[in-house]
């Protein structure tokens, strides 16, 4: 059960790139797509780069503003407000039941 915890948790730390990504091809896509043509090559081509990377930045703002904003979402992809891997242990579980004798192991 061990190695499903650590693939999940390795997808939630790829998951803010992984969006910008997406967001950024899909919009040079739609912006090639409905450009309606461009007199040369180099000018769709710098279109869309401009336009992909106007699209990731955007996204990532967004993404990292309901990153700060859902403390679910961070616990779910175990990351930090800034969206950075949360590497630390949790430590033991906190309850009621201690061992025999009250010591702690």
């Amino acid at each position: 059960m061990r190695w499903p915890g650590i693939l999940l948790r390795i997808v939630g730390w790829l998951l803010t790139p992984l969006v910008v990504w997406a967001a950024s091809l899909w919009a040079a896509w739609v912006a090639l797509r409905f450009s309606g043509g461009f007199d040369h090559p180099r000018t769709a081509l710098y279109a869309a780069l401009g336009i992909a990377i106007l699209a990731g930045t955007i996204t990532l703002y967004l993404w990292m503003q309901l990153l700060r904003r859902s403390p679910r979402l961070r616990k779910s992809l175990h990351v930090t407000r800034e969206g950075l891997p949360d590497i630390e242990d949790p430590g033991p579980p906190t309850g009621g039941s201690t061992p025999p004798g009250g010591a702690t192991p």
